[in-house]
């Protein structure tokens, strides 16, 4: 009789150990499932009006690599290198051919974000209103430095975006103050973030849009006089059920080369797509 029961024990601790181990396997794989969600798809834009940071390439690279590396989302590009003459007729023409088939109303249905990076002028989007009624419907929108220094003739874009640039000065070497660690883009950086020594092009904006945008990094003095003062460098918002985030750094190769930097543009791509 007590050899039965304890069968009967022993049966009863398999059949239970088995139970547990299947729900682990469950468990795992509901989170490989989700691990394995396709990537976003972003449409890089890197066509300038006017003149061209030489960092563009070094920009779409590091773009594409930290997409792939995360697994967060695909790169699209839509660039058009300037010829010999980047003002002439021919080039501008290019410039209106790709973003007339890059950014129509129906192509943008195939993004979930989209990448303005060191782009300058008012650029010939084929149809701006629908462009930002995609941000307001949901899509992500980053600008990177010179996005700010786009689309000054097209007012919405300015509002949409938080900020405009007014101009700059000689390169220097900043503290730059982390408004926001919680912040994917600025978790990893510190109180007072310097760019490891690095020099930057560092804006002054106008029209920056003060108590509706979500600041992430500033300066509390004026990068080349000293004198004290508010200088946002980096901020997000919410517009509409769309996501908007911007920074105003990466004039230089140097910089997008840092690790430091290279976290804060995926902390803001992976957080206007909704992933952070």
């Amino acid at each position: 009789m007590e050899v039965r029961t304890a069968l009967l024990v022993s049966q009863k601790v398999k059949r239970f150990f088995l139970a547990a181990c299947l729900g682990v396997l469950a468990c795992c794989a509901t989170t490989t499932g989700v691990a394995a969600a396709p990537p976003k798809k972003i449409l890089l834009v890197t066509t300038t009006l006017g003149y061209r940071h030489s960092s563009i390439e070094t920009a779409e690279q590091v773009i594409a690599t930290l997409g792939k590396s995360s697994g967060a989302y695909e790169v699209e590009l839509a660039a058009v290198s300037p010829a010999a003459h980047p003002d002439g007729a021919a080039y501008q023409e290019q410039v209106k051919a790709t973003l007339a088939r890059r950014l129509n109303r129906d192509a943008l249905k195939r993004y979930d974000g989209i990448v303005f990076a060191s782009t300058i002028g008012d650029l010939p989007l084929p149809d701006p209103e629908a462009f930002i009624q995609w941000v307001r419907n949901g899509g992500a929108f980053i600008g990177i430095h010179s996005a700010s220094d786009t689309l000054h003739g097209y007012r919405p874009y300015i509002e949409m975006l938080g900020g405009e640039f007014d101009y700059h000065r000689e390169q220097v070497v900043i503290e730059g103050i982390n408004r926001d660690a919680s912040h994917p883009a600025n978790r990893h950086l510190p109180r007072v973030w310097n760019l490891d020594g690095q020099k930057e092009e560092i804006y002054v904006l106008k029209n920056f849009q003060d108590g509706r945008v979500r600041e992430l990094i500033a300066l509390d003095r004026h990068p080349n006089t000293g004198a004290p003062g508010h200088y946002p460098l980096s901020w997000c918002r919410e517009f509409g059920k769309g996501r908007v985030f911007y920074t105003a750094l990466g004039h230089n190769e140097q910089v997008w080369q840092m690790p430091a930097f290279q976290k804060h543009v995926l902390g803001g791509i992976e957080w206007a797509l909704g992933l952070e």
